[in-house]
C-alpha cells in the first residue's frame, strides 16, 4: 500500500512538472513570436517606433567624429566643409530631397520633412563662428529629439575656412539642453535665429550655394534639388519612386517639376494639383520668379501644364526644348554635371548648370502632376542691395563658362 501512494504521488509530480514544461515552452513561444512580430512592425512603420536610447548615443557619437576630424577644405581653399555630421540609408534606386540653407533658415526643415517621405540632405552654411557654435548644437539637439530627422536626413557643415566648428561641450549645454520635442528644438531655434535677406551675409562672406548643392547631392544615384523655403507636392517622392521602380530609362533626362510661388499667409499650402490650381485661378498661386525673371521659367510652359488632365500617376507629360535662361528644378540621376563652384551668391548658379545638362545631351520632361511651391511672391525690391553688382560679375563668369562648355564637349552639336 505504501508502494502504491508513493508511486501514485511521483506519477502526479511528474504530470506537474511536464505541465509546467509545456507551459513555459508556450510562453518561450509567444515571447518569440511577438518580438519577431514587433520587428517587423518597427521596420515596416517606423514612425511608430522611434528608436532606442543607443541609437540616438550612435548619431551622437557620428556628430562628434565628424566634427572631431576638423574638415576637409573645399576646392577654393576658402570653405572648411564637414561631412556627415547627420547619416542616412537609402537604396541605389532612392530619391534624395537636396537642399542648403544658412542656419537660420533651417526652420523650414519641419515642412521638408513632413511632405517628402523619403531619404533628405541638406548643407548648412554658417558664416560665423556663432553661427557654427548654433549649427552643431542645433544638430545634437535635433539627433536628441527628432525622430524622422535621426531616420531619413543627412546634414553637413560649411564654414569659412578661418573657423572650425568645434564638437558641443557636455558641460556647457546651454538652453538646447533642457528641451524634451523636436517641436520645442524648432522653437527655440525660431527664438535665436535672425533670418534676413537671402546672401545679404553682413559678413564679408560670400555664401557658396553651388558649393553646398554638389555637397547636398553627394553619394545620391538620384536628387531633386530645391531650395529650402520651397515645398513639394504631396506624395512626390512616392511617385518619383514608382517611376524608378518601373523603368529605367531615364538616364540622360531631367525630370521637371514645375515651380510655383504662393501669396503668403493666406491659405494653407495646396497637397495637389487641383488645390494648387484653384489658388492659381483665384491669383494666390503663379509661377515661381514671376517677376523677378520669367524667362528664367517660362519655358516649363506653365499654361499646357495646368490644361493636362488629371491623372493618378506620375509620368512625364511633355518634352521641352532647353533655352537660356531657363533654370528649372528636376530630378535626374547617372552622370549629371557638377553644379560650377565658382558661382557664389546671386546670379547664373542654376543656369550654369542646366546650360550644361543641355549640351552633355539631357533632354528635359514635364512631370504631370507634381510640384514645388515657395512660401511667399518674390518680390524684385526685397533682395539684398548687392544683388546686381553680384549678378552682373557672375553674368561675366557665366559667359566665360560657356566657352569652356565648348572645349569641354568638342562633339555636341547644342549650344547655350
Amino acid at each position: 500500500m505504501h508502494t502504491f501512494h508513493a508511486v501514485r504521488c511521483a506519477f502526479y509530480q511528474l504530470l506537474v512538472a511536464a505541465l509546467m514544461l509545456v507551459a513555459m515552452l508556450q510562453l518561450l513561444y509567444l515571447s518569440l513570436l511577438s518580438g519577431l512580430h514587433g520587428q517587423e512592425e518597427q521596420e515596416q512603420y517606423l514612425e511608430y517606433f522611434p528608436p532606442s536610447p543607443r541609437s540616438v548615443d550612435q548619431v551622437k557619437a557620428q556628430l562628434r567624429a565628424a566634427l572631431a576630424s576638423g574638415g576637409v577644405l573645399d576646392a577654393s581653399g576658402d570653405y572648411r566643409v564637414y561631412r556627415g555630421l547627420l547619416k542616412t540609408t537609402m537604396d541605389s534606386d532612392d530619391v534624395v530631397l537636396a537642399t542648403h540653407a544658412s542656419v537660420d533658415n533651417l526652420l523650414h526643415l519641419p515642412a521638408l520633412l513632413e511632405r517628402w517621405e523619403g531619404p533628405l540632405a541638406v548643407a548648412v552654411f554658417a558664416a560665423t563662428k556663432e553661427e557654427a557654435q548654433l549649427a552643431t548644437v542645433l544638430t545634437l539637439a535635433m539627433s536628441s529629439h527628432c525622430p524622422d530627422v535621426r531616420a531619413r536626413m543627412a546634414m553637413h557643415l560649411a564654414c569659412p575656412s578661418r573657423y572650425e566648428a568645434a564638437v558641443p561641450d557636455p558641460r556647457e549645454p546651454g538652453e538646447f539642453a533642457l528641451l524634451r520635442s523636436c517641436q520645442q528644438v524648432f522653437d527655440k531655434l525660431a527664438s535665436v535665429a535672425q533670418p534676413g535677406v537671402n546672401y545679404a551675409l553682413g559678413s564679408n562672406v560670400s555664401y557658396p550655394n553651388n558649393m553646398l548643392r554638389n555637397l547636398a547631392r553627394e553619394g545620391a544615384n538620384y536628387a531633386l534639388v530645391v531650395d529650402v523655403d520651397m515645398v513639394p507636392s504631396e506624395g512626390l517622392w512616392r511617385g518619383l519612386r514608382e517611376m524608378l521602380d518601373q523603368s529605367d530609362q531615364w538616364a540622360g533626362t531631367a525630370l521637371v517639376v514645375p515651380a510655383f510661388e504662393m501669396r503668403q499667409y493666406r491659405y494653407r499650402l495646396p497637397e495637389n494639383k487641383d488645390e494648387l490650381l484653384k489658388l492659381y485661378r483665384m491669383g494666390q498661386v503663379r509661377p515661381f520668379y514671376y517677376d523677378v525673371c520669367m524667362p528664367c521659367q517660362a519655358p516649363t510652359d506653365y499654361y499646357h501644364w495646368a490644361d493636362l488632365p488629371t491623372e493618378t500617376l506620375l509620368r512625364p507629360a511633355y518634352e521641352v526644348p532647353w533655352r537660356d535662361p531657363w533654370e528649372p528644378f528636376y530630378m535626374a540621376g547617372g552622370k549629371v554635371p557638377a553644379f560650377d563652384e565658382r558661382f557664389r551668391q546671386y546670379g547664373f548658379n542654376r543656369i550654369s548648370q542646366a546650360c550644361e545638362l543641355h549640351v552633355a545631351g539631357f533632354v528635359f520632361k514635364v512631370l504631370n502632376e507634381g510640384f514645388l511651391i515657395h512660401k511667399g511672391f518674390k518680390d524684385p525690391k526685397e533682395f539684398h542691395p548687392q544683388k546686381e553688382a553680384e549678378n552682373q560679375h557672375n553674368k561675366l563668369l557665366y559667359r566665360q563658362f560657356k566657352q569652356e562648355l565648348k572645349a569641354k564637349y568638342p562633339d555636341s552639336t547644342r549650344h547655350c
